[in-house]
């Protein structure tokens, strides 16, 4: 079986471990990625971390940094050259880049699929509202990130199969404990991700302000709260204790992890927006780092019971868990064990590629039927 992979996420290099898990599957794989991507948090230029078994190709890209508009002019030649039998859309619905792409993929004769991190029920004016009708009509399976998105898929009217699977796991190798864990009295405290109000950054700078003991507090991320965020520390009085680090390469963010003894999420939800996932959390539980996150989206289900959670804007609710946990060190370690029990279980890059290998099968198996009919 032939598939395209076209996913403007691949651009990350620790994502690409998906890819060589499908191709390791017995799939003849091709991914396509545009040269970068640019979103609030800055640019990600694409990377080269895991190339093994497919062919990772990069092609241009219009309108980037646009959600709506953006679409990649040369997809429908790459097809016409690949001659896939699975095209495998790793965007959602209601953009041009799926609609072209389901157009583009049919013209060739391949079966398509979509991923979808929609999970806020929404209408979208013409004509993203019709790229996203005739994007349903056309995939017979679709791949969506959490629960609240394969509601969302159902509400809207889509009729086909869905499988609810997020976008990427980790690979256990790369992401895994500290060699020699820290045992110093200092609670180190870590947040990855974008500076955006949504993020709760603000929350967990007031939150740490109100700690009894030793801590430190390490922000990796960017975005256009930083500034804010950074005179809300001289505020508190805790900018000692708070180290601001840019946005860290995705091959480095194992040794970010590794430093931590908690790692928190303490995401908000706004009119436009809920957490869809946390990879972070996925990341640091890999690590056998402890994890804290609000209740925002997706969270929770991520989380499980290996870790704690918190009411979302509860600041005191959050203080109250980093205190647990700066107290009682035990109580750490045994939630970071258990969040690495969790990730084995459920979110390595093998049973995420394992997954999408199904989705690609049932499309191969409903494209011979078609034709034999």
């Amino acid at each position: 079986m032939r598939a395209v992979l076209l996913s403007k996420a691949l651009v990350v290099g620790a994502y690409q471990r998906k890819a060589e898990e499908i191709a390791r599957l017995g799939v003849d794989l091709t991914v396509l990625t545009p040269p970068a991507w640019r979103d609030r948090r800055g640019e990600q230029v694409a990377e080269r971390s895991h190339t093994a078994g497919y062919e990772l190709r990069t092609i241009p890209l219009r309108f980037n940094g646009n959600f709506h508009l953006h679409h990649y002019p040369t997809l429908l030649w790459e097809l016409q050259r690949l001659r896939p039998d699975v095209v495998h859309l790793d965007e959602e619905p209601y953009n041009a880049a799926t609609w072209l792409g389901v157009r583009a993929a049919h013209r060739v004769g391949a079966a398509t699929t979509f991923f979808t991190w929609q999970n806020i029920q929404r209408s979208y004016p013409p004509p993203f509202r019709w790229f996203e009708k005739a994007v349903y009509a056309a995939c017979p399976q679709a791949i969506a990130g959490n629960r609240d998105a394969a509601a969302v898929l159902r509400g809207k009217g889509y009729a086909g199969e869905i499988t609810v699977l997020p976008q990427f796991g980790v690979d256990p190798a790369l992401f895994s404990p500290a060699v020699q864990p820290g045992t110093g009295a200092t609670l180190r405290i870590g947040y990855a991700g974008g500076l955006l109000p949504e993020k709760g950054v603000d929350l967990l700078l007031g939150a740490c302000a109100n700690l009894r003991g030793d801590w430190r507090l390490r922000i990796a991320g960017s975005g256009a709260e930083e500034a804010t965020l950074r005179g809300m520390a001289e505020e508190l009085g805790i900018p000692a204790w708070v180290e601001w680090a840019q946005r860290i390469p995705s091959d480095q963010m194992a040794g970010f992890y590794r430093g931590l003894d908690v790692l928190v999420l303490p995401s908000r939800t706004v009119p436009n927006w809920k957490e869809q996932f946390g990879r972070v959390l996925i990341e640091a539980m890999a690590c056998a780092v402890a994890v804290v996150g609000s209740d925002s989206g997706e969270i929770p289900h991520v989380i499980g019971d290996a870790g704690l959670i918190f009411p979302e804007e509860n600041g005191a609710a959050l203080a109250g868990h980093l205190q647990r946990l700066l107290d009682d060190r035990a109580a750490a370690k045994r939630l970071g064990e258990a969040g690495r029990a969790r990730v084995l279980d459920h979110f390595t890059m093998a049973h995420i590629a394992a997954e999408t290998v199904a989705v690609y099968k049932r499309l191969f198996s409903s494209r011979n039927v078609k034709r034999e009919t």
